[in-house]
C-alpha cells in the first residue's frame, strides 16, 4: 500500500540493521542489512517534500532526491529507479558510500529535532531492488557516431563519462593500469563499505553497453599520450590521485611502517582472491600486531576497521584534532568504534621508535587555537605531554597527491598547477592540449567518488560539444 509523505513527525529515523559486531569483525562482508520493501516505502514517507530540497541542493551530482522518495514510498520501485540513475551513474555505489552526514541528509531540513531522511540507504534499496527485478540495462545510442574518444582511468570519473559519452554514441576506450576496473572502489575502498561484486557488475555493464575496457594498461608503459591522441579523436585524463602524502619524522624509514593505500589494495587483493606476497609474508597483514593508524579522513577509518577484521592485537587511531573536525564521516568513527578502535584524539606523532622495525610512536597532545584558512581550529601542540603508544605496526593514512603526470605520460607539454593537478579551462575542461580533457580527482584533488562521478559526466558534455563543433567546422571547410 502506498505511503503517504511527511511522516517525520510520527515515524522515527530508523537505519538498515547493522550485522551484530561480534559477526561483522571476522568478515568484509557489507554491515548493513538490506530495508524490506515496507521499512524502504516507510522511511522515504519521513520527507518533507520541502519547496526547496537541501538535499538535492548539496547532492554533487543533483540527484533528484525527493521525487524518488515519494515515488518511493508510493511503491512505484522502478519508475523511482529511473528518476535515481537519470542525474548518478553509480547509485548503489553512492547509496553505499557517500558521507551523506555531510551531504544529503546532513543537509535535509527535518534534521533538528527530527533526525533526517535516510536518504543513501533507501538509494542502496531503489538500485538494488532495480539490479534484482532485471531493470538496470545497458545504455542503447539512438545512433553510432564515428568519433572515438580514449579515456585514461577506470575509476568513478573515467566510467562515468565512458557511460555517458556511450550513451553518446561514440566509441568508447578506457584504459586503466590495474587488472581490474573501478580504481579505489575496487582496490581502495574495503568490502565491508562496498562489496566488489556490486563494482564489478557495473563494468560488465559497461562491456555490455559497447565500450571497451583495456585493464593491466599503463599510458607512458604501453603507449604514450600523444600516440592516444593519434588513435582517438578527444582523449579524458581521469587517473585519479595516489600519491601518498607523507611524514617527516625520525623513525619514519622502519621497518613495518606502511602507506595507507599499499595496506588497503593488499587487503582488497587478498579479498579478491589474488595472491599478495606482502600479505602472505605478514608484511601487510595486522594479524596479531598492535596497529597505530595515523589520520582522520575515510581512508583512516578504512585502515582501523581492516585492521580489526584482520585480528589486530589492538588498534589506534592517532589524529591531531578532535572529533568534531576531523574530516572523515562521524558514521563510520561510530562503526569503528564499535568494532573496538581506540581513538587518540588531539594527538599528533614526534618521532617513530624502534632499531629495525617500529616498536612504538612518539607523540603529543594537541590543543585548538584559532581558525586557518579553511575555517577548521589549527592544532598546537601543548608542551611536556608527551606519550607513546606501543606499536608493531604504523599505517600513514595522511591523504593524496598528484603523482607527475607529465613525466609518466612521457608529455612534458600537459600544463599541472602549482599542486601538481592537471590544468584545464573550467568552463570546457579541455587541458591546453588540443582535444584532451581532464576530470575527477586529477583536477580537483582528492575527492569524494560522487564528485569525480559529477566530473566525469561533465566532461562527457563538453568533450560531446567539442566533437560536434569540430565536426561543423570540418564540414564547412570541406
Amino acid at each position: 500500500m502506498a505511503e503517504k509523505m511527511l511522516k517525520f513527525i510520527d515515524i522515527p529515523q530508523r537505519m538498515p540493521e547493522k550485522r551484530d559486531t561480534d559477526e561483522r569483525r571476522h568478515d568484509f562482508n557489507e554491515i548493513y542489512r538490506e530495508f524490506d520493501d515496507q521499512e524502504a516505502r516507510t522511511q522515504a514517507s519521513r520527507c518533507s517534500q520541502c519547496g526547496i530540497p537541501f538535499c538535492q541542493v548539496h547532492c554533487p551530482v543533483q540527484n533528484n532526491i525527493p521525487d524518488w522518495l515519494r515515488l518511493t514510498a508510493e511503491g512505484r520501485l522502478e519508475e523511482a529507479y529511473a528518476v535515481s540513475q537519470a542525474t548518478n551513474n553509480f547509485p548503489e555505489i553512492c547509496g553505499r558510500i557517500c558521507p551523506q552526514d555531510r551531504l544529503c541528509e546532513g543537509n535535509c531540513v527535518i534534521e533538528k529535532g527530527f533526525h533526517s531522511v535516510t536518504i543513501g540507504s533507501v538509494e542502496k534499496y531503489i538500485t538494488d531492488t532495480a539490479w534484482e527485478k532485471g531493470w538496470v540495462k545497458p545504455v542503447t545510442p539512438a545512433r553510432e557516431r564515428e568519433e572515438s574518444v580514449g579515456i585514461i582511468g577506470g575509476g568513478p570519473a573515467g566510467l562515468a563519462a565512458a557511460e555517458e559519452l556511450r550513451r553518446r554514441g561514440y566509441k568508447v576506450t578506457v584504459y586503466d593500469r590495474h587488472d581490474r576496473m573501478g580504481g579505489l572502489l575496487i582496490y581502495g575502498i574495503p568490502g565491508f563499505k562496498l562489496e566488489k561484486d556490486v563494482v564489478m557488475r557495473r563494468t560488465r555493464l559497461l562491456e555490455e553497453a559497447g565500450i571497451e575496457l583495456k585493464s593491466n594498461f599503463a599510458v607512458g608503459r604501453d603507449a604514450g599520450l600523444d600516440e592516444l591522441r593519434q588513435r582517438h579523436d578527444a582523449v579524458l585524463i581521469a587517473t585519479g590521485v595516489y600519491k601518498a602524502r607523507d611524514l617527516e619524522l625520525p623513525g619514519s624509514g622502519l621497518g613495518g611502517v606502511h602507506q595507507a593505500l599499499d595496506y588497503l589494495i593488499a587487503a582488497n587483493r587478498k579479498g579478491l582472491g589474488d595472491k599478495v606476497p606482502e600479505f602472505d609474508s605478514g608484511l601487510l597483514d595486522a594479524r596479531g600486531k598492535h596497529v597505530v593508524v595515523i589520520g582522520g579522513g575515510d581512508t583512516a577509518m578504512d585502515c582501523v576497521r581492516t585492521a580489526i577484521r584482520q585480528e589486530a592485537a589492538s588498534v589506534t587511531c592517532m589524529y591531531r584534532r578532535d572529533r568534531e573536525n576531523m574530516p572523515g564521516s562521524m558514521r563510520e568513527v561510530r562503526n569503528a568504534e564499535e568494532e573496538g578502535v581506540h581513538f587518540e584524539w588531539l594527538s599528533a606523532p614526534r618521532a617513530l621508535l624502534g632499531d629495525d622495525s617500529i616498536s612504538g610512536v612518539r607523540a603529543i597532545r594537541m590543543r585548538l587555537s584559532r581558525p586557518d584558512s579553511s575555517g577548521r581550529q589549527t592544532p598546537k601542540p601543548i608542551p611536556e605531554t608527551d606519550f607513546t603508544l606501543r606499536a608493531d605496526m604504523v599505517i600513514k593514512a595522511l591523504g593524496f597527491d598528484p603523482e607527475d603526470v607529465p613525466r609518466l605520460f612521457g608529455c612534458p607539454e600537459l600544463e599541472v598547477t602549482r599542486w601538481g593537478t592537471v590544468k584545464i579551462d573550467h568552463r570546457s575542461m579541455m587541458t591546453p592540449l588540443e582535444g584532451v580533457f581532464a576530470a575527477g580527482d586529477i583536477v580537483r584533488g582528492a575527492s569524494l567518488v560522487v564528485w569525480g562521478i559529477r566530473d566525469g559526466r561533465d566532461a562527457a558534455e563538453n568533450i560531446h560539444k567539442y566533437l560536434l563543433s569540430r565536426r561543423t567546422l570540418q564540414a564547412a571547410s570541406a
